[in-house]
């Protein structure tokens, strides 16, 4: 019999009017799928923790310009964003481990700029995808990683 890992994390929005959509996927298995992130969403992920390398996966989809407010100046006045929280492996919280190893690629929600990866700093305000790749055993990379 396979052991299993639970990957937890909470989603949220900045904006419950603005119908944010979120996925959540682990290499080409989609585990959460919502059109509309309303409030504060558990999202619960279940994989083998047998060897393997693996590829963890939060989307940001269906915002538009609309989304952001822009004052007379550039600046940014309101946005809509997704804030993801609390990720865990077995309950264990991955922190600044998360920040550190995740990457957000997104295009600024532009056609005409080319993509840009950051660090990921729990928020989502562009269309895109973050992105945190592991291995299994679980228990195992934690400790390459911590």
């Amino acid at each position: 019999m396979s052991n299993t890992i639970t990957i937890t994390c909470t989603v949220d929005t900045t904006d419950p009017d603005a119908a944010l959509g979120f996925e959540a996927w682990v290499d080409d298995q989609k585990f959460f799928d919502s059109d509309h992130v309303r409030a504060q969403q558990p999202v619960v992920i279940e994989i083998s923790d047998d060897d393997g390398e693996h590829d963890l996966r939060f989307i940001l989809k269906n915002k538009t310009s609309e989304h952001t407010c822009i004052d007379e100046a550039g600046n940014i006045v309101s946005d809509a964003r997704l804030i993801v929280t609390d990720l865990a492996f077995d309950e264990i919280k991955l922190g600044h481990m998360f920040t550190e190893q995740a990457v957000y690629t997104h295009s600024q929600n532009t056609h005409f700029q080319s993509t840009v990866e950051e660090k990921f700093y729990s928020e989502m305000g562009c269309n895109g995808t973050v992105s945190l790749k592991f291995t299994t055993p679980m228990y195992l990379w934690l400790l390459e990683h911590m």
